[in-house]
């Protein structure tokens, strides 16, 4: 029973519109904004790659402006917190590779914006490596 609840609730806040999600991760925790702000920039992505399947490149592009902007708050809660950094960077990279998968199949002239989204979320990812396995933090003694 909590299993299908469970379920249940997920299964809502995927149906949930894009402003709800936001703002509630914008109220939450630093602590979870991470993993909320990271799947609203994977949903970003989902729907921008259907967009450009169907043609609308307009559409497509602001999706893709979205999957950068959602995936920088999501980097930086995982830096804030010091939480969920493997988490976010797993993600980010599987993100980079899926906008460069997308790049591939469109026309030349709308190809740029989503590479440099990509090397957006290669930069974003980079940062989180060099917190994870950077030198150690000094304490204030």
């Amino acid at each position: 029973m909590v299993v299908l609840l469970g379920c249940g609730v997920a299964f809502a806040e995927k149906n949930l519109p894009l402003d709800e999600l936001v703002r509630r991760a914008d109220e939450a925790s630093p602590k979870s904004q991470a993993t909320q702000y990271m799947e609203i920039a994977e949903r970003q992505l989902d729907a921008a790659d259907q967009l450009y399947s169907s043609g609308d490149t307009g559409q497509a592009q602001k999706a893709v402006n979205d999957v950068v902007t959602f995936a920088g708050k999501a980097a930086n809660a995982a830096k804030q917190s010091d939480s969920h950094l493997k988490h976010t960077e797993i993600h980010l990279r599987q993100m980079a590779e899926k906008l460069r998968a997308i790049k591939r199949t469109l026309a030349f002239d709308d190809q740029k914006p989503v590479q440099d989204a990509a090397d957006n979320l290669e930069s974003l990812r980079n940062e989180i490596l060099s917190r994870m396995f950077g030198p150690p933090k000094k304490r204030k003694e």
